[in-house]
This record gives C-alpha cells, structure tokens and sequence, in this order.
C-alpha cells in the first residue's frame, strides 16, 4: 500500500492524494492549486496517469480540492467520482464557473491567444465539465459504500460547508487490511448553517489537515459582535461601503444568516445588502434545496427570508449581470457588496475593491483564509497599497479580519476532534497548511496527544503504509 501527497502538502490548496495497491489506483480529492503561480502549477499538475486511476473520493466541492476534476477526465480518466449528495449539486455549480472563469481569461489574454503552446488554452472548458458530471455518483452520509473490491468507504459529515465530508476507508491487500481517515477539511464546532465535525475513534492512518493549526479563532460571539461594530460604524457613522470578499459556497450563505439573524434581533438596522456573485446565488439555491442538512434554526430564517415572507428591514438582492455589478460601484455609502472570489484574486471583488479601497470611510471585511501570493493576503498583511487592473491603488479604507467566521476548525477544535481517537493511529500525516502551520500543529499533536509518528509530507512525496 503505498500513499502519495500530489497536492496541499506543506500548503493548503490543490488538494490530492494517491493511493495505489498492487489491484487499484485511486485519488482522494483532485483540487486546483491557487496564489502564486496557480497557472503553470495546474497546468504540471497531473504528473500520473489519468488512465491508470480506477476512481475518485471527493471530500468537498471547493475549488482547491476538486477544481482539476474536468481536467482528470479530459485526459483519459474514464472511472466514477464519488461524493455526497450536496457535493454533487455543489459540483455542477462551482466547476461550471471554474470553466468560465478560465475561458473568458483565454479570450481576453492576447498573450494566450497568440501562443500556440498545448498548454496556452484553459485548463478545461464547460463542455469538458458537463462530460466530467457524467461521471460523479452521489452517496449519503453513513452509508458504506465498495468502489472497489479491496476498498470499502464511508463518508462522515466534516462540518466544514454543506455536503463536506470526512473520508474513511478500509483498505484491503492480500491479507494487510488497513483503515485510513482523511479529515478533509473540519469545520468550527457551534457555528450556524451547518453541523459540527463527526467524531471518529479509530484509524491506522490519518491524514488531517491543518489551516489553522497554529492559532486559536476569536470567540464567536466576539467575532459577531466585531461585525455589528464594523456595519454600524461604516454605514450609519462614516457614510462609507462595506465590501466583503467572500467565498461564494459557505461563507456566503453563513454571512447572510447572521446578517438576517442580527437585524431580526435588533443589533443592525436598516440594511441593503447586495451578492454580487451569479455563483453564490447558484450555491444558496442548493443549499436551500439540501436545508434538512443545515441546522434547524439556521434553516427556518434563511428559507423564510429568502423566500420573501419575511418582514425584516433588510434588503437583499442577488445581481446577476455585467452592468449590474459595475452600477454597485457609483454607490457611495450605505451598501453590503458580498462578492467572490473569496482570495480576492478573480471575480467581481475586485472591482468593488478598487473603488473602495481608497475611501477612509469604508471597510473590507476578511472572512477567510487568505493564501500566501493572493491579494487578500496583501490587504491581511498590511500592504499600504496595492495594485488592481495596472492601477496603484492605497488602501485608506479600513481592513478587519473576523477570524471567528473561518470555516476551518482551529487549534484547538483540531486536537479535540483528534481525541476521539481512541488510540493514536500508527501513522498520521499533517497536511493542508504553510509549512509554519503544519509543523506547529504537529508538535501541538504531539505534546498534548502523546501521539508518536507524527509526519510532515512535502509535495510529491510517497509513503509505503
């Protein structure tokens, strides 16, 4: 049994594992690598052959960890995906705006249009994802399922976004039987919208990630209250925008949970939010077609709001066109513009960021992780000005990171799920974080777990288990 670290080692995006016996090859998570150099890292990405994997085990339906999925297929994976039933909704969604995305930069890059290279088009197309969907196979939570004669598998609620999922899998070799875990990504237990992480008890092999294994998140009261300190003080006191760079599947539909929540209990007054992301529409749509998966209170205001029987003072409208989007930027104070990308490097953001950047009276909202490279981490970072669309642009406006709304589990609520083990596993392998990261929440499993066999991968390494 061997296990291969093809992405997210030492880093957190690009997501992608290989794992191989003497009678099956298999990826768990096939993600696009974003930040700095994501282009040419895709495009090298796929360093196996696609022929050769005999399926896929998808964790979630974020782009970093299923964004290469049209590519795998394209290029000769002919085998089943296999995912929750939410993923699968979620996955039409967001690898249809991947492809987009990606053909609407080929046609407007001259330099692309002119290179005749192989590479030099888009990593893949939307037909190419259509062809992709062909292949993916919803499957429940709890239910065991047999992708293979040696492989049994299971999918766990991993709390992380809607259809989010813990891996396990029973791994079968002549007569060596070995159960791996892979975390996949873990959400924050207490958050609304969706369920905390399920507990596992035992696993030879675990594969765990690690975002945020070097700190602990702000509080989440305290974070909330940070936001009603940052909306009051921006629309009513400043005059000013509210710009948030969000994540169009989970962050956004938590953001509008709150921000209804909040007016419904009197702490934000009269609001005009608007989502300017096609994309989060699409994902709230499914995650109100999936909302027996969400937490119950979580559920009954978002459907009532967003279904227009609500009498709340707060405006909500989703835009969806071009002009649309550019008339949000003659707006001059007393708006909530929530838009992707969620790293700040691709989507309508942007432009909101450089007509607000510069405007003491307005804020940016950072509610996520921002990769090393990105431009959201530029602004996390403190850079005193930045650059958008060959323009130098200062940033007066204020920049507020809300930690307490990550998606991702911290520190502590990374050790706590780790607990439930009932003993260590044999080996468990620290992954999906910076170096720095990575290796802090290894010693932290260490020190406060007892835990030996702790490892590290870097990319491209491979293990005999």
């Amino acid at each position: 049994m061997k296990l291969s670290f093809l992405g997210a080692a030492q880093e957190v995006t690009g997501s992608c594992y290989l794992v191989e016996t003497d009678r099956t090859r298999f990826l768990v998570d096939c993600g696009m690598f974003q930040g700095r150099n994501s282009r040419q890292r895709n495009i090298e990405a796929l360093s196996f052959d696609p022929k050769s994997i005999d399926f896929v085990l998808l964790t979630h339906a974020h782009i970093d960890h299923c964004g290469l999925l049209p590519r795998l297929c394209a290029r000769g994976f002919a085998g089943p995906i296999y995912a929750t039933d939410a993923t699968v909704d979620l996955l039409s969604v967001m690898l249809a705006d991947s492809a987009r995305i990606q053909e609407n930069e080929f046609r407007q890059s001259p330099r692309h249009r002119r290179e005749r290279r192989v590479d030099s088009g888009p990593l893949y197309t939307v037909a190419q994802v259509r062809q992709c969907m062909n292949q993916v196979r919803g499957l429940k939570y709890r239910k065991s399922f047999q992708p293979h004669q040696d492989v049994d598998a299971v999918f766990r609620d991993a709390g992380h976004i809607l259809g989010s999922a813990i891996v396990e899998i029973q791994l079968r070799e002549h007569n060596i039987s070995r159960k791996i875990v892979f975390s996949g990504d873990l959400g924050q237990p207490g958050r609304p919208i969706v369920n905390d992480p399920t507990p596992i008890d035992n696993a030879d092999v675990l594969v765990i990630e690690s975002t945020y294994g070097n700190r602990l998140h702000k509080g989440f009261s305290e974070t909330v209250d940070e936001l009603v300190a940052v909306v009051n003080n921006t629309l009513a006191k400043r005059q000013g925008n509210v710009v948030v760079p969000a994540f169009a599947l989970g962050r956004t539909q938590e953001l509008l949970f709150l921000l209804i929540d909040l007016t419904r209990q009197g702490r934000l007054a009269d609001m005009q939010v608007y989502v300017d992301s096609p994309l989060a529409k699409e994902a709230t749509s499914v995650t109100l077609k999936h909302a027996s998966s969400l937490d119950a209170s979580a559920r009954a205001l978002l459907q009532t709001h967003l279904s227009g029987k609500s009498d709340l003072p707060i405006r909500l409208e989703f835009t969806e066109s071009v002009d649309d989007s550019i008339a949000l930027n003659r707006i001059r104070s007393g708006a909530i513009i929530i838009a992707g990308s969620g790293m700040c490097d691709a989507g309508r953001v942007r432009h909101h960021l450089r007509h607000n950047l510069g405007r003491a009276e307005c804020a940016i909202l950072i509610t996520g992780f921002q990769a090393e490279g990105t431009l959201g981490r530029k602004l996390v970072d403190g850079n005193r000005e930045v650059t958008l669309f060959g323009e130098q642009i200062p940033i007066r406006a204020g920049i507020h990171t809300l930690g307490g709304l990550s998606a991702h589990a911290d520190q502590a609520a990374l050790l706590a799920w780790a607990r439930h083990f009932k003993r260590a596993p044999q080996r468990t392998f620290v992954v999906h974080g910076e170096l720095s990261t990575a290796e802090m929440f290894a010693a932290a499993i260490h020190e406060q777990l007892g835990w030996k066999g702790v490892e590290l991968p870097a990319l491209h390494d491979s293990v005999i288990l």
